[in-house]
Order: C-alpha cells, then structure tokens, then sequence
C-alpha cells in the first residue's frame, strides 16, 4: 500500500482556521492583540493573513486558540496579500470602496497639494481603529496614517 502524503496546510486554511476557533471560543480581537504584544489592528490582519506571523508568535496565538501544529506551522508561511482575500460583498468592505470611489481622487489632489508629487505607502503605513460615542449613533473613526513616498524622476 502506497501512503500519499496530504497537502500542507495552507496560510488561507490556517487563517480560517484560527478565525473558526477564536469565534467558537469566543475570543476578543483585543486580547489576541495582547498575545501577539502587536496592534489590535496589526494583529487582527495577521491572523486574517494578511500580516506574518513568526514563530513565537504562531505558537502563542495557537495556544490561545487550540490550534493543531500543522495549523500553527502554517500559519508562519508567508501571507497572501491581495483583492482576490477580499470579499467585495462584505457590507463593511463594499462602503470602504465607496468611500475611496467618491474621495479617492479628492485625497489624491489633497496629498498632490500639500507634498508634491508622490503617493501614501501601504508599506510604512499604520492603521487605527475606535469606536467614538455620539449621542445620535456611535461612529467609527479609522485614521490611515502612510509614509509620502515622492515619485522619482530619473
């Protein structure tokens, strides 16, 4: 008898994987922030995938979660960045491309105006996240904080 061996565990498996298991117990997105000693949003993407995770890291996030090892392997694997991760039908997701739609070329003048020509990086870029009382509705505030990175001329 031949013994095929399974695939390995990807990072998009091991990244479901970790979001089944901090759902079924009810694990808060603050106190994995704490496990990682990370962002809560930094830390949030990671285990979405979007972030890598090292080894100390995986380990201590898998034992927050009761994660298998090959989960905890897998989730050190390089991560898969990109639109095709994104669900454009999640609600919250479709009104943030709603918002680049009508303010996206209004930022760009805006950052055109003030720095010159250049972008704001998603590389050195931090992202934060609160919740803000207002007596007519809470509100959700995200401040988008990137690098300028001038265009070169050559």
């Amino acid at each position: 008898m031949t013994i095929v061996p399974l695939p390995m565990l990807g990072r998009r498996e091991a990244a479901a994987a970790a979001l089944a298991a901090k759902h079924r117990l009810g694990v808060p997105w603050q106190k994995v922030a704490a496990t990682l000693d990370r962002s809560l949003v930094w830390s949030t993407s990671a285990v979405l995938g979007q972030q890598p995770l090292d080894a100390e890291q995986a380990r201590a996030l898998g034992r927050l979660l009761h994660l298998e090892d090959e989960v905890v392997d897998a989730l050190q694997l390089p991560p898969v960045r990109g639109a095709d991760m994104v669900d454009s039908t999640e609600p919250v997701v479709y009104r943030l491309r709603e918002v680049i739609q009508v303010y996206g070329n209004t930022l760009a003048e805006l950052i055109r105006e003030e720095f010159g020509d250049g972008i704001m990086s998603a590389n050195d870029f931090e992202l934060s996240f609160e919740r803000r009382e207002d007596p007519e509705g809470d509100r959700v505030r995200l401040v988008l904080d990137g690098k300028f990175l001038p265009y070169r001329v050559f």
